[in-house]
């Protein structure tokens, strides 16, 4: 045998008589259930000294100052999370009016458009260029009577004085 074989059996026999002194070694793929019972009434019991065992009893203890502090955190944190609430409400209570006010905008440029194709389609542009030339006189331009006019970006030009 080898000296790395000697010491991994040395391992592993410590290893077994550890747990064979603690319980009974089980063969095969169960394992007998604790019972816990039995082991927490086997466990001595370790007596506390006086000072471990007033220092748990006042950890225990709330005083009436932790009380207060308590209290007021309480109070702090619901009124912190009822006013996220109200603003969460307001929030959506918003794009609510906004999302039923862009609704109502949209019915009426729908209905707009269609007073606007409505009265332009019943326009006879006929009948207002007879009108036009009979009835107030008006005449087509003559010649000299056009000037264009360049650089203009608007859609009219303004006169203010006649032009040569």
């Amino acid at each position: 045998m080898t000296a790395r074989q000697v010491r991994t059996n040395q391992r592993r026999n410590t290893y077994d008589r550890r747990v064979a002194g603690n319980s009974s070694y089980v063969y095969g793929n169960t394992v007998r259930k604790l019972d816990v019972t039995t082991a927490i009434e086997e466990e001595p019991r370790k007596k506390l000294s006086n000072t471990t065992r007033k220092n748990r009893e006042r950890a225990a203890r709330m005083s009436l100052g932790y009380v207060l502090f308590l209290a007021m955190a309480m109070t702090v944190a619901a009124v912190v999370l009822i006013g996220y609430i109200r603003l969460q409400s307001d929030n959506t209570m918003a794009m609510e009016k906004i999302a039923s006010m862009e609704s109502e905008l949209n019915d009426l440029r729908l209905k707009n458009n269609e007073e606007y194709s409505r009265a332009v389609s019943n326009v006879d542009l006929e009948e207002v260029k007879r009108i036009a030339i009979e009835e107030l006189g008006m005449k087509y331009a003559e010649e000299g009577q056009v000037i264009n006019v360049e650089g203009a970006k608007d859609d009219y030009v303004r006169q203010y004085t006649e032009m040569p």
